[in-house]
């Protein structure tokens, strides 16, 4: 099998993190290399990687995939770049800052018959899975209304100088929120409107740093919300249908896992006593209660079966 050869255009937490581990693990992939500026890290963890000293270097090997995990505000000219250059490309969320530039983007990947792809590594989250698992099987009946978080308790800013100045492409509306709004529009589908309150609440930040989104659809409510002064933490994902409820912590490990150096595996990957807890309400009222409550618990223990608990806690 002739693999992808690879490169990043980065590699800080990234491409540490979120982009080299799975490359060298899928036999589909090979690791060609990373662009970096000033610290030549990449060598020091996979040797036979290359330390590109500049883009038009990097477009110069013979590489089929770049991967654009670049501030946000940078996306669409490396993209772009990328894409006149003939290479598939793979760009991080958010996409790109504004619609134009990423209908720009995909009328030039259709052009030179490449491929052009965003990187939503948070639909294999284990919570956000469980979740899914849950309202596919229609375990709660007609579902109307959902409540997803991506909150912490961070009253500092940054010291990456492109999260906190103003540019097209800081907030959390395009750092945290994209994960949120692409697993609203993976379950339910596109809203027929939206509203959204942004706000900058810490002091000396010029940036938004809390967000409230609120999707209609025809017979349902989502709302997706994210801030950085919540101290007491409710569960990430929040799901009421007309037969019982569903509530799920955040509980994936694999970024902090990755974080530390642990070694991708198909037996021991992502074990967590965090992941296994999850809350199945039954509507007493519905005739289906219990059924639906006896599958909802036993959907909840399938879908987090990779876990060092022996069952999911219920009540």
């Amino acid at each position: 099998m002739q693999k992808i050869r690879t490169a990043l255009l980065s590699y800080g937490m990234s491409g540490k993190v979120f982009h080299a581990p799975f490359l060298k693990f899928h036999p589909g992939f090979e690791l060609a290399g990373a662009w970096e500026r000033t610290r030549k890290n990449i060598r020091q963890d996979y040797p036979k990687a290359k330390s590109y000293n500049s883009f038009d270097e990097l477009l110069n090997d013979d590489i089929d995939l770049v991967i654009v995990n670049t501030p946000v505000a940078t996306h669409f000219e490396y993209a772009k770049k990328a894409l006149r250059a003939g290479k598939h490309t793979l760009v991080e969320k958010a996409f790109t800052a504004t619609v134009a530039e990423a209908e720009e983007l995909q009328k030039i990947a259709q052009k030179k018959g490449v491929k052009l792809a965003v990187f939503q590594n948070r639909r294999w989250d284990s919570d956000f899975k469980t979740v899914k698992d849950v309202v596919s099987k229609n375990l709660l009946g007609e579902i109307v209304e959902a409540e997803f978080h991506f909150d912490r308790y961070n009253p500092s800013l940054s010291p990456k100088a492109h999260k906190e100045t103003a540019n097209k492409g800081a907030g959390i509306l395009k750092d945290l929120l994209p994960h949120l709004i692409d697993q609203a529009l993976f379950l339910f589908g596109m809203p027929v409107a939206v509203f959204a309150d942004i706000r900058t609440t810490r002091d000396k930040s010029v940036v938004d740093d809390y967000i409230d989104i609120l999707l209609y659809y025809e017979t349902l409510r989502v709302r997706l919300k994210a801030g950085f002064f919540v101290r007491e933490m409710i569960p990430s994902f929040v799901v009421h249908g007309k037969n019982g409820s569903f509530l799920k912590p955040r509980g994936d490990v694999q970024e902090d896992d990755l974080k530390v150096g642990k070694r991708i595996n198909l037996k021991t990957w992502a074990l967590s006593q965090e992941a296994r807890k999850a809350f199945c309400t039954p509507n007493p009222k519905a005739r289906s209660s219990a059924n639906s409550f006896r599958r909802c618990v036993a959907a909840t223990a399938i879908s987090l079966k990779n876990s060092t608990n022996p069952s999911p806690k219920i009540k």
